[in-house]
């Protein structure tokens, strides 16, 4: 699965280290014990060193000023062993374990891996995800199960480097385990967020359209039929599964369309990365989009990337840039909930916040710390690797 990995870390380390570089000016955008699953893959994979997290909770850190003193604090649930510096996104098996997501675009020695973190808070290695044959690596970002079982992934190849490979992968499992790989789509520039509503695969691409003198830059959501296979993606406005498009009109950040979630009406909320604006999309009984509108926007909220949504139709928002979760009422209204001022995790501060998953009343939050810039309160890639858990209330 790896022959190509080795010949293509150096050369992936520069183009981690040009894209850092773009990534200044705007975002190209998710106590434990650790061991490898057992039999979870068709192939070995190496087997991680096992690491303990602190027994008890770390003192969580304080607020950056007064005025946040009112917003809950986030403390630490897990620390990450060091094969997951880029932690992003997740989703929740049946029986409530989470799978997460990890391109490791910090550190490309590491393979792209899913980890398993039990209900116990137990952190074991998933899987490692298929490398694309070309570039020897695999870069997992927006990741959810289907209502078939399977694990659907926004294989991110673009994230690094410019190159129109990005794939949608199912990862087909059979008694929690994974069988096997099948490519849903395959030469997108920039897949980054997926949910699966229905019998379709949604997900969102956040540049990497095929238009001249594209600015507003142009970024749009695909919709793939549940059990397709090998969708060849052109990144044109006339490709067949391109469902709608959406406009950044911030040109200090030209990064589109990223988080995206299905309310309990079937309706689709996109977050917009570089303008954070969350758009509300609805559809007419044929499931063709009948409208698209901003739905929340508010000087509060710096920035998009994953987003989830409670029972109550509550919105929970990742502001990457601000270091904070954010929520949207079912009015639209903007609120932050939690916020840390830079820092590197280890007291379970947000260390610039990718993903946000509900698993009952706790909020928990992936930490990517990856991007800097001057819009960005993240100064850096540093250890430990984290995630973060916010207690909501009753």
């Amino acid at each position: 699965m790896f022959r190509h990995f080795a010949s293509a870390v150096a050369t992936r380390r520069s183009a981690i280290l040009a894209a850092s570089i773009i990534w200044v000016v705007c975002l190209g955008l998710s106590g434990a014990i650790f061991s490898q699953e057992e039999a979870t893959t068709p192939e070995e994979a190496a087997t991680p060193e096992e690491a303990t997290a602190p027994e008890e909770a770390a003192t969580p850190e304080e607020a950056a000023t007064p005025e946040e003193s009112q917003l809950k604090t986030p403390e630490l649930l897990v620390e990450l062993p060091e094969i997951c510096p880029t932690p992003d996104g997740m989703t929740m098996d049946a029986a409530g374990n989470i799978i997460l997501a990890c391109p490791n675009y910090g550190d490309q020695t590491h393979p792209a891996v899913l980890m398993k973190i039990d209900p116990e808070n137990n952190v074991r290695l998933f899987c490692q995800v298929p490398i694309h044959p070309d570039t020897g690596v695999a870069c997992p970002m927006g990741i959810t199960f289907g209502p078939d079982g399977h694990l659907y992934i926004c294989d991110n190849q673009g994230w690094v480097e410019a190159n129109n490979k990005g794939r949608v992968l199912r990862l087909k499992m059979k008694d929690n385990r994974w069988v096997g790989t099948e490519v849903v789509a395959y030469g997108m520039a920039h897949p980054n967020g997926v949910r699966v509503h229905g019998d379709q695969i949604y997900v969102t691409q956040s540049l990497g359209f095929k238009i001249e003198d594209d600015k507003p830059l142009t970024s749009g959501v695909y919709r793939f039929k549940l059990d397709a296979k090998h969708v060849k993606v052109n990144n044109t406005l006339e490709d067949a599964d391109l469902l709608t498009t959406f406009k950044t009109e911030n040109l200090d950040c030209q990064y589109g369309v990223d988080g995206l979630a299905f309310d309990g009406d079937g309706n689709l909320f996109v977050g917009n990365f570089g303008d954070a604006t969350i758009h509300k999309v609805t559809f007419d009984d044929d499931g063709k989009v009948a409208s698209s509108e901003r739905f929340a926007k508010a000087d509060c909220m710096k920035s998009i990337d994953g987003i989830c949504i409670a029972k109550d139709g509550t919105i929970y928002v990742a502001d990457f840039s601000a270091n904070a979760i954010c929520t949207v009422t079912p009015e639209g209204e903007v609120s932050v909930l939690a916020k840390s001022p830079d820092c590197d995790g280890s007291k379970g501060g947000l260390d610039q916040p990718g993903e946000p998953l509900i698993r009952g009343k706790e909020l928990i939050v992936s930490n990517f710390d990856m991007v800097t810039g001057p819009d960005k309160l993240n100064s850096g890639h540093d250890a430990p690797y984290t995630m973060s858990v916010i207690k909501l209330s009753d």
